[in-house]
């Protein structure tokens, strides 16, 4: 077995979301999931059909967002898995939708972190082990911490 990393292409402030799904009709189902959890989405998304024509399938309503989903699901190369990218949403909006998926069968992480992915390869194919997501903490949050928190999730109207 071959370990690799695989560091996800993206802008610093794009959100994604990288899962696991199990069939080909994972993509109409993750493209409606999106496009219906908010409105002014823009999203891209690709996943890796591990069998019969194993094809990168891709869809969204930005083409510049799936190109890169697209991309970025081939270089992972590993079976099932799918990459939604967005813009004007945030992971939180659309987590719930694409967990509602009947083929979804896991989320392995949503960020807007720089992000690299464990790919482990063998004689049968690639599958990911992992992600690494975010740095180590430098701290425990003091008051003010917790002030800015509070803040900024009014601020882009997640918390009220």
């Amino acid at each position: 077995m071959q370990l690799t990393t695989v560091r996800i292409e993206k802008p610093a402030d794009m959100n994604i979301v990288l899962g696991m799904s199990h069939f080909i009709r994972s993509v109409e189902d993750l493209h409606e999931a999106c496009a219906t959890s908010v409105p002014g989405i823009k999203f891209g998304l690709a996943f890796c059909e591990a069998s019969g024509d194993c094809l990168v399938r891709h869809s969204g309503n930005d083409e510049e967002l799936r190109d890169l989903s697209a991309r970025n699901i081939q270089a992972i190369g590993a079976g099932h898995v799918f990459l939604v990218m967005l813009r004007n949403a945030f992971p939180i909006h659309v987590l719930r939708a694409l967990r509602e998926v009947p083929e979804v069968c896991r989320i392995f992480c949503a960020t807007a972190n720089p992000i690299e992915v464990i790919v482990a390869e063998t004689e049968l194919g690639r599958g990911v082990v992992g992600v690494i997501d975010g740095q180590r903490p430098r701290g425990i949050e003091g008051p003010e911490d917790v002030e800015k928190r509070h803040r900024f999730l009014r601020a882009v109207g997640l918390k009220l």
